[in-house]
């Protein structure tokens, strides 16, 4: 069994207020979701409107398919016109 976790650190350009970013950021963690079949999840940031902090974790029994999902995941920020990603991390257990 294999495990990888990624974290995300993003900015929320549009968001000017709390509201605005639990939008942003649940329609992301909706479509990640549903694209990957991966947990994913808000784990910081929760106070600040322009910031996130996501937790998306993987289980497979391949290191190089664990290591693709995450990656994928990662370049779909790109996609998102309302998020930048600040920085990110993959640690595969």
């Amino acid at each position: 069994m294999v495990l990888g976790l990624l974290e995300l650190d993003l900015m929320i350009r549009g968001a000017r207020s709390l509201k605005e970013k639990r939008r942003a950021v649940k329609s992301y963690k909706d479509r990640i979701r549903a694209r990957f079949n991966v947990s994913i999840a808000e784990v910081g940031d929760q106070d600040l409107y322009q910031r996130a902090d996501i937790a998306v974790a993987c289980v497979g029994t391949d290191v190089a398919f664990v290591q693709s999902v995450l990656q994928r995941v990662t370049n779909q920020v790109a996609f998102i016109r309302d998020l930048e990603l600040i920085d990110h991390s993959i640690e595969i257990l």
